[in-house]
């Protein structure tokens, strides 16, 4: 079975949760997608608050081939082997996620391609772009910034989530109840077990669906207590050769980029649970 971020991830530019600034009506990336407006373009903002997400759902408005690569573990021949790959003629995206860990001679090998429009990239990055990558790739991309998710957001994504984790149950309802303070989620989470989940996330969907299918998956259901105790044992859930390899890598060294220890040792035990060689993760 998928990850559940996967099994919930938005498909439409309408089912995107948050930064109303670039997806709501009359806003830029709505409008790009809209009208299926062809430029590169940079995502910086912090983790989990949907850059792959709005990447992927552009590239399918383009019907564009999509090609996605981490800049922690790609290199200048995997962009080789995207410029001579079938694209079965479509236009070829480029989705390169950390962006900034592209090193100044890694940048340069990718700007021609960009510049003659062989490839249509999106970075993501969670450091300032200005600082980050060099001025003439930059130049040729417009940057949109992301923010943390707020409270409201988290609670739909969240209660969606947990819907998907326990249909049986769920129970039906015209909206979410858990904005009132007296009483659990429409799905049946209580709210302390909600809170929990908004604090600790701190604007980050990838934790806060972490953690949620961690408890679940673990203990069976959803809980201040579940929770506290997924988050000190490894959630198992872990392909090295899938995109849950490349999502908790990259999950990994956001936390550690944002100065949060107990999400960055909580995926690092993921990956040595599962068996992931010490020298990669070094």
């Amino acid at each position: 079975m998928e990850p559940l971020a996967a099994r919930i991830r938005p498909t439409t530019i309408d089912d995107v949760v948050g930064q109303e600034h670039l997806v709501g009506a009359g806003k830029p990336l709505r409008v790009a997608v809209e009208k299926k407006h062809k430029f590169s373009f940079i995502l910086w903002g912090p983790p989990g608050t949907g850059k792959t997400t709005i990447a992927r759902i552009y590239a399918r408005a383009l019907d564009a081939e999509l090609f996605e690569l981490s800049a922690v573990s790609a290199g200048k021949d995997d962009i080789r082997k995207i410029i001579i790959a079938d694209a079965h003629g479509k236009d070829k995206v480029l989705f390169l996620d950390e962006i900034h860990r592209f090193n100044k001679s890694q940048q340069d090998f990718l700007l021609p391609y960009v510049e003659n429009g062989t490839l249509t990239l999106i970075g993501a990055t969670t450091e300032n772009p200005s600082f980050e990558v060099i001025s003439p790739l930059l130049s040729r991309c417009r940057v949109f910034v992301l923010e943390p998710l707020s409270e409201e957001a988290l609670r739909k994504i969240v209660d969606k989530a947990y819907g998907e984790l326990t249909p049986v149950k769920a129970k039906p309802a015209r909206r979410s109840p858990v904005a009132k303070a007296s009483r659990p989620s429409g799905t049946g989470m209580k709210k302390d077990a909600f809170d929990w989940l908004l604090g600790y996330s701190n604007g980050d969907a990838r934790k806060a669906l972490g953690m949620l299918e961690g408890a679940e998956s673990l203990y069976g259901e959803v809980s201040v207590d579940t929770l506290t105790k997924a988050l000190e044992s490894p959630h198992l859930r872990y392909d090295k050769k899938g995109e849950e390899h490349y999502d908790t890598i990259s999950a990994f060294i956001k936390s550690m980029r944002a100065s949060q220890p107990d999400a960055a040792l909580y995926y690092l035990a993921r990956m040595v649970e599962a068996g992931e060689d010490p020298l990669f993760i070094a």
